[in-house]
């Protein structure tokens, strides 16, 4: 546990640091923040997957498809985090957006 909280505080950090409402404002700063935010919490896609086919469909369909879509969105979350935690010193280039909508997952549950 001890190993841990230095990086999840890491992780807040740069998330802080980026602002999840400026994804508009695409700068080094805010690719590390997003990747850092998207390594640490993206396993808040399984239950906000389950959530909505829970509310749409039922119990039975948020079970089984939201579930499986939990997990591959969370695995697509952790790769697309990596990404972007390791291309950050990359020049941004023009016209650049978040490849993930929402580009935070905290931004699941709005």
């Amino acid at each position: 546990m001890s190993r841990i909280a230095p990086a999840l505080a890491l992780c807040a950090f740069f998330a802080l640091l980026s602002g999840p409402r400026a994804a508009a404002a695409q700068t080094p700063a805010h690719k590390l923040g997003r990747g850092a935010a998207n390594l640490a919490f993206g396993i808040m896609e399984l239950p906000a997957e389950i959530a909505y086919e829970h509310d749409r469909r039922g119990p039975l369909y948020a079970a089984s498809l939201g579930f499986a879509r939990g997990m591959g969105r969370f695995v697509t979350r952790e790769i697309v985090g990596l990404y972007e935690l390791v291309t950050f010193p990359a020049p941004v280039p023009r016209g650049y957006r978040p490849i993930l909508s929402p580009a935070y997952p905290w931004d699941l549950f709005d």
